[in-house]
């Protein structure tokens, strides 16, 4: 083209010269004759003639040379093209990870400019030179330069294929919360498009039996099946819906009828609650109508174990999640000696379960935690030293008043120094230390995070924003009857899920409710509580024998689930009705079979247990909604029916 516009340049002069000459002669023959300038041009006077033919040579040889060099132009791209397609197609698929430096930057200078075709000019293709399948061309080139430079990590991983750029539904987690909204939502719009984006690997479930059920069973490939007996016997998995259950997010857009999909292994980096969209780790970005945040938490750790040696880390379990499960359990079988480091609900439910399987295996299991007793921080004294007493019959040994002060690697060993210049030696830790809420979404979304109990504030209905709600561990809510709350168990992320699914489809609904939680100590022994249950609280326990039927396993034998807060109805509290057998004074026997322990704040009952007693929470449920001051406390006792045989 520049040749062209050269050549243009020198030739116009000469042209517009001989053009105004030819006019100048055709005027100057029409004054003469009297004839019309036409007929002059027509038939061409002897004094123009001459330079109306230079003229149109000269025109006719610029567009000559312009179609030649149009044509040279396409030819050579078109050879140059086709070369370049063969070259890409003659080339290795696979390329050694021995890749030197210099490759790499040659590989991504060639995405820059090589990795599409240039487009080429529209014009008629020969028959000898079909045009080359462009498209099969790009995707070749390009996946043939990226592939390579993504496993190296030299560039970032490609978008989620066909992923709708738009959802009505959009739910922030994978956990129990989501899935509950997921359902709530479907069962109010039964036409809606639900998108669950999770950066876990798996599809949602449940978490309590990882450190429960699943401990228990007798299947040797129960970390892959994730399959599990209840007390009761009866056997479920551990994941909520088979992936049948769920819809391919490529297909999202167009179902019919809607539908829940799940995009896995996906992290939520950025939100802009103005534009209603969110950008995935991938830069992928999704927009929404409503969205959720059920993000959950992450296990916090002890500082000495994050400032530690790197082979302290490597030795050292955080548990949270299924592939947790699958590695603490693969640990545990090739080790000699494990410690949990936690006194709480979590750690306290694994060393009780380790220590099941070391009368098998010969496996020491050691707990160790600051408090005086297993879970301190939530039973009175008296019912704390005895649970570790029942911990300690199931294999465990166990280390109280354990502040921990160094963890190193010597010999081929961890070694715990404590405070107190006591000292463990262990092949493995369990840090069970507690939950941080996940709130990463807070500083690009522009929440607010509660100082006091961590996790974004939201108000009496779950919603952080317009259009944003949050619910499971990672919200703080206002409780009418005991403040504000955060609370990060099952039950709550079940209720607090659903009632959000509600309001995103326009319950306008608050919060009411007043979540339980529970734990077992294995088959025979097992709690549900309610409210706040602290041990640095006044309380009041009434006690009476256990009988056979007063276990965790006779519970799930008639509630028919394993996850008790799924059986809870709340007719229960209306129609309870107190048992007429005298009850004994409040005591403190050695032997607490069953029983109800109350809390108290300002005499008011804020938090109760239920010791082996199951099936009841929707009564104490109605206790604290009440809020009313009770003058003896074993004729509440009696609603519950502890003393019948």
């Amino acid at each position: 083209m520049l040749k062209c516009r050269t050549a243009w340049r020198k030739l116009a002069p000469l042209a517009r010269a001989s053009s105004t000459l030819c006019r100048q002669n055709v005027r100057r023959t029409g004054l003469h004759n009297g004839r019309i300038p036409a007929a002059h041009m027509a038939t061409g006077p002897t004094g123009g003639g001459r330079e109306n033919q230079v003229y149109a040579l000269l025109v006719g040889v610029t567009c000559l040379g312009g179609a030649i060099y149009a044509y040279r132009t396409v030819k050579g791209d078109k050879r140059r093209y086709l070369e370049r397609i063969e070259e890409i197609s003659s080339r290795p698929h696979k390329r050694t990870e021995e890749a030197t430096a210099s490759v790499h930057v040659e590989a991504t200078e060639a995405i820059e400019t090589e990795a599409v075709p240039k487009p080429e000019p529209e014009v008629a293709p020969s028959s000898e030179e079909p045009s080359p399948p462009v498209p099969d061309a790009e995707t070749a080139t390009s996946s043939e330069t990226t592939e390579p430079l993504q496993a190296a990590g030299l560039v970032p991983a490609q978008p989620s294929p066909m992923l709708p750029s738009h959802v009505p539904y959009l739910l922030i987690g994978g956990g129990t919360a989501s899935f509950a909204a997921a359902r709530s939502i479907r069962a109010r719009d039964p036409g809606a498009r639900v998108l669950i984006v999770t950066d876990e690997p798996d599809l949602p479930y449940m978490r309590p039996p990882l450190s429960k059920e699943l401990w228990f069973s007798d299947d040797p490939a129960v970390t892959d099946t994730l399959r599990f007996k209840q007390w009761n016997g009866k056997e479920r998995s551990i994941y909520f819906q088979p992936s049948s259950f769920y819809i391919p997010p490529e297909e999202l857009s167009n179902a019919e009828n809607g539908g829940v999909a799940v995009l896995t292994g996906k992290k939520v980096v950025h939100m802009d609650v103005r534009g209603n969209k969110v950008k995935l780790d991938d830069d992928t970005e999704v927009s929404y109508d409503k969205c959720l945040i059920a993000t959950g938490g992450v296990p916090r750790n002890l500082q000495v174990i994050d400032r530690a040696e790197e082979e302290v880390k490597k030795r050292t379990t955080l548990f949270r999640k299924i592939e947790d499960f699958r590695s603490l359990d693969k640990v545990s079988r090739n080790i000699k000696s494990i410690t949990v480091i936690g006194g709480g609900f979590l750690g306290s439910e694994l060393a009780c379960a380790l220590g099941r399987r070391s009368q098998d295996s010969g496996l020491e299991v050691i707990q160790m935690f600051p408090e005086r007793g297993n879970m301190g921080k939530v039973l009175p004294e008296y019912l704390s030293n005895w649970t570790t007493d029942k911990v300690k019959k199931e294999g465990v040994k166990v280390i109280s008043e354990a502040l921990v002060k160094s963890v190193t690697c010597k010999d081929d060993q961890l070694e715990i120094k404590l405070k107190d210049g006591r000292s463990v030696k262990t092949d493995h830790i369990v840090a069970a230390v507690g939950l941080e809420p996940n709130v990463d979404l807070a500083k690009s979304a522009g929440l607010e995070v509660d100082s006091d109990f961590g996790g974004y504030r939201v108000n009496a209905e779950l919603q952080a924003r317009s259009n944003i709600w949050v619910a499971g561990d990672a919200a703080c809510f206002y409780d009418i009857r005991l403040g504000r709350r955060r609370v990060e168990h099952h039950d709550h992320a079940v209720v607090s899920g659903r009632l959000a699914g509600e309001n995103m489809t326009g319950a306008n609904k608050p919060y009411w409710h007043q979540s339980m939680f529970w734990s077992d100590l294995g088959p025979d022994v097992g709690y549900e509580a309610i409210g706040i249950v602290d041990s640095s609280l006044p309380t009041v326990g009434v006690f009476a024998k256990a009988t056979a039927k007063d276990t965790p396993k006779a519970a799930t034998e008639e509630s028919g689930t394993g996850i008790r807060s799924e059986s809870e109805t709340e007719d229960v509290a209306s129609n309870a009705v107190a048992s007429s057998a005298p009850a004994p004074a409040v005591t403190q026997k050695d032997d607490f079979g069953k029983g109800v322990i109350f809390y108290l704040r300002d005499k008011v009952v804020v938090g109760i247990i239920l010791w082996n007693v199951f099936n009841r929470m929707p009564i104490a449920r109605k206790i604290i909604k009440d809020g009313e001051e009770h003058a003896d406390l074993n004729e509440v006792a009696k609603l519950f029916n502890i003393h019948e045989d």
